[in-house]
C-alpha cells in the first residue's frame, strides 16, 4: 500500500530516523509532518530490555511524537543490521540521532563512516552538552539543562528559588534547532552536492533561549532575577486579578500606559510623579501593580479583556489547557487536528504552528507499531524477499 505523504513540502527527502525520546523525535516530527519519507529504524523486540525508551508506546506522550512515519526493526549492534542500514544510507537524504556522543562511534556509524557510503548525507545529532568538551560524556536531560542554561533563575517569583518551566523547553528547542540545520544543511547541498554534519545540544538550545535575558549579561553586565508574572523590562505587564480570576495585560511603553490609565478609569496615574516615565514604573513596579489592581477587581475577566482590546491594550485569559482547546479562536486556527487509527478510532493531536499556502501539512497516519513497515521498506531499498528472509532468520529485524 502506497505510503501517504503529510505534504509535498518535503516529500524529496528520506530521513532514516534513529531518535528517542523527547528533542530526537520533536526535530523528526518537524520533517515528518511536512512530508519526508521518515523511516523510524527501532531495535527488535526481542533484544529491549524492558520498556523501550520515551514511555509506553500506547501512551499519549509517545504517540504525540512519532505521527507521519513508518517503523523498521533493525539490530545495529550485529554485522548484518549495520550492513542493511549502510544500504539505506546510501539512498536516503538524512540520519537523525540523539545517542550519546560515543554511540555512534561504536556502533560505526558516526559522519565519516556514513560519508564513506554517500557524500550528499545530512548526519544530524543532539546531545546533552555538545559533541565534544570536558562534558561531552555526561547524560544529558531537559532539566539539567534548564538548570545549567539560566532558565530556572529567572523563572518564578522573587526569591522563590529555581523554578523549571512547565515544558521540557530544552528537549524541544534543541529539536526544532536540529531541523532548521538539517534543513539549511539540505539547501547548501543544492549548491555544493555534499552533505554535512548538523549537531546541537539541550545546553546550547537552552542558551539561545534566553535571548534577552542573555543579551542583558553579555551587553549590559547585569545579571537578570526572577521577576515572577511580571515582565523583566516592560513595566507594566503582567498578571492582575479580576472580580472573577485573573488576566494578563501587556502595557508597554508610553502610549500603552496611558491607554491602560484611562481604561481602567484611573487618568491620575498618567501624571503620577512615581509612574510618570517608564525608569519610574519600574522602579515602583509593585505600587504601579497594586493601583491597576485595585481597578481590575470591579470587572470580570471578560469584561476587561473586551475593553482593553476595543481600546488597542494587549490583554488575555490565564487558561488551563482545557480551556485552550476550547477557544474560539483555537478552533478556528485548526491547530487540534483529527487523525484515524487503524481501528478506526480517531486520534487527536497538535498540528503545525505555521501554514504554508501551497504544500500544507496534514496528519495522515498516527504512530506506527513496532516494526510494522519492515518488509515494506526493505523492499523499496531493493531488498530481495530471500534478503529479507535472511534477516528475519537472523533475528536482525
Amino acid at each position: 500500500m502506497p505510503f501517504s505523504r503529510a505534504s509535498e513540502a518535503l516529500s524529496r527527502f528520506t530521513v532514516l530516523d534513529l531518535t528517542r525520546v523527547r528533542s530526537g523525535p520533536t526535530c523528526v516530527r518537524q520533517l515528518a509532518d511536512w512530508g519526508a519519507n521518515v523511516i523510524k529504524i527501532e531495535t527488535p523486540p526481542h533484544l529491549e530490555k524492558g520498556e523501550g525508551p520515551g514511555g509506553p508506546r500506547e501512551g499519549s506522550d509517545f504517540q504525540n511524537l512519532h505521527r507521519n512515519k513508518r517503523s523498521v526493526t533493525l539490530d545495529l549492534k550485529s554485522p548484518q543490521g549495520l550492513a542493511a542500514f549502510k544500504r539505506l544510507v546510501a539512498k536516503a537524504d538524512v540520519v537523525v540521532e540523539n545517542f550519546r556522543p560515543d554511540v555512534k562511534d561504536r556502533l560505526g556509524i558516526d559522519y565519516e563512516s556514513l560519508r564513506a557510503v554517500n557524500k550528499g548525507i545530512v548526519l544530524a545529532s543532539i546531545s546533552g552538552f555538545g559533541q565534544d568538551g570536558p562534558y561531552r560524556d555526561r547524560p544529558g536531560f531537559d532539566q539539567i539543562a534548564q538548570g545549567m542554561g539560566g532558565l530556572m533563575s529567572i523563572t518564578g517569583l522573587p526569591g522563590q528559588g529555581p523554578v523549571r518551566a512547565g515544558i521540557p523547553i530544552a528537549d524541544l528547542c534543541a529539536g526544532l534547532f536540529c531541523a532548521i540545520g538539517i534543513m539549511t544543511a539540505l539547501l547548501e547541498r543544492e549548491v555544493s552536492g555534499e552533505g554535512q554534519w548538523v549537531n546541537t545540544s539541550l545546553l546550547q538550545a537552552q542558551i539561545f533561549m534566553l535571548d534577552f535575558q542573555a543579551a542583558r549579561w553579555l551587553q549590559d553586565h547585569e545579571v537578570p532575577k526572577q521577576a515572577g508574572n511580571n515582565h523583566p523590562t516592560s513595566i507594566p505587564t503582567g498578571v492582575f486579578k479580576t472580580a472573577d480570576g485573573h488576566i494578563n495585560i501587556a502595557s508597554t511603553g508610553q502610549v500603552m500606559w496611558e491607554r491602560t490609565c484611562q481604561a481602567i478609569g484611573a487618568p491620575e496615574l498618567i501624571n503620577n510623579p512615581d509612574y510618570v516615565t517608564s525608569g519610574l514604573r519600574s522602579k515602583n513596579r509593585d505600587a504601579c501593580n497594586a493601583a491597576i489592581e485595585a481597578k481590575t477587581v470591579a470587572k470580570t475577566s471578560a469584561e476587561w479583556i473586551a475593553l482593553f482590546n476595543k481600546v488597542g491594550v494587549p490583554a488575555g485569559p490565564i487558561y488551563s489547557i482545557d480551556q485552550v482547546f476550547a477557544d474560539e479562536q483555537v478552533k478556528h486556527l485548526g491547530i487540534a487536528q483529527g487523525a484515524k487509527r487503524p481501528d478506526g478510532r480517531e486520534q487527536v493531536f497538535v498540528g503545525q504552528p505555521f501554514a504554508l499556502s501551497r504544500t500544507p501539512s496534514k496528519i495522515v497516519a498516527t504512530p506506527p507499531e513496532q516494526g510494522e513497515h519492515t518488509d515494506e521498506v526493505l523492499r523499496e531499498f531493493g531488498f530481495a524477499d530471500e534478503e529479507i528472509a535472511a534477516l528475519h532468520a537472523g533475528k536482525v529485524v
